[in-house]
């Protein structure tokens, strides 16, 4: 198939896979939150880093529309938002008119261009007709280190990045004919927390999300809907110790709830009162939620073995790309 692709300019700090939470802290001790690029026992662990105190913001009125710029390499993008700078990489289905778009949020310290060969999201999804595009995050006001991440709501005073991903999906969609009513989103590790942000305060425009080992900040949690109307998809492994999990005990560790409760929440908010179990990969079990009167859908994997990971089907025969771009295409 031929294809179109945008792609964004090499930024000047390349970050390294490698990372932290970049989110809610355990009340014991820090978040290991590792990177891995494929489904296997992780050779080294990196110093994890926590999400400092808030600070005042530095930005008190963001921009009502992005501006997008083409980089240096074809098809490559960059963009400002509110003075803050993202680079950004499109991939174009042969027809872009009218196709559905996928925002893909890398995690802590990991750029678009990284992300994409992480996950080659791209190569599984152009084929379905979808739209790719892999965003960079960008360094939070209060946080010493200065690597990419996103505001996933332990900083309220963060970089306004809902804000950012709603106009700049916008744009998407006005530029490139990109249909509104079937714009996605997904994440992993600090971009899977973001999942859960948007799932909360953007529905109006990502119509699904899918986090893959993320959870749900604190302020996210206590601020949470009565009712939703949005698809959520998360993936989680046994050995995830990033994921708070009644299963396991880790849930006791963290003020945030166990990703149990959070995935009934997403089921019960949507009105989801019919759930089904099946097996997938290698006896890893994916529960579905559907319910009458609404075409949204909850999915939750659980992972046996499974750790901190984007799974690729190496390890435990879990394909994330595949369950991904299935639940987008069960939110009809």
């Amino acid at each position: 198939m031929k294809r179109r692709t945008s792609l964004c300019m090499i930024l000047l700090c390349s970050a390294f896979l490698t990372g932290c939470a970049s989110g809610e802290t355990a009340r014991s001790e820090p978040d290991p939150d590792i990177v891995q690029s494929a489904d296997t026992e992780p050779a080294a662990t990196e110093p994890a880093v926590t999400e400092p105190a808030a600070t005042e913001p530095v930005v008190t009125e963001p921009l009502e529309k992005p501006e997008i710029t083409d980089g240096e390499k074809d098809g490559w993008l960059s963009c400002t938002y509110a003075g803050i700078r993202h680079d950004m990489i499109l991939e174009l289905p042969e027809t872009p008119d009218g196709a559905p778009l996928i925002v893909m949020l890398p995690g802590y310290g990991q750029t678009a261009e990284s992300f994409r060969s992480f996950t080659n999201m791209d190569e599984a999804a152009i084929p379905r007709g979808y739209a790719v595009l892999y965003v960079t995050g960008a360094p939070q006001p209060n946080d010493p280190t200065a690597s990419y991440g996103w505001n996933s709501g332990i900083s309220p005073e963060g970089n306004p990045d809902t804000a950012f991903l709603k106009a700049l999906a916008g744009s998407m969609q006005e530029t490139y004919g990109f249909d509104s009513a079937r714009t996605f989103a997904a994440g992993f590790s600090n971009g899977g927390f973001m999942m859960h942000r948007l799932a909360m305060e953007c529905a109006d425009t990502f119509a699904a999300v899918a986090s893959v080992a993320g959870r749900i900040t604190d302020s996210v949690w206590e601020n949470r809907n009565e009712a939703n109307s949005v698809g959520v998809l998360q993936i989680t492994g046994e050995k995830d110790e990033v994921i708070p999990k009644h299963s396991d005990g880790t849930a006791d560790r963290y003020d945030v709830p166990g990703i149990e409760d959070v995935m009934e929440y997403w089921a019960a908010s949507n009105g989801l009162t019919e759930s089904a179990s099946e097996t997938v990969g290698n006896n890893s079990v994916l529960t579905k939620y559907t319910g009458s009167g609404t075409s949204k859908q909850v999915w939750d994997v659980f992972i046996p073995n499974g750790r901190h990971s984007w799974p690729n089907g190496d390890y435990n025969g879990v394909i994330a790309n595949a369950l991904i771009l299935d639940f987008f295409d069960a939110q009809k």
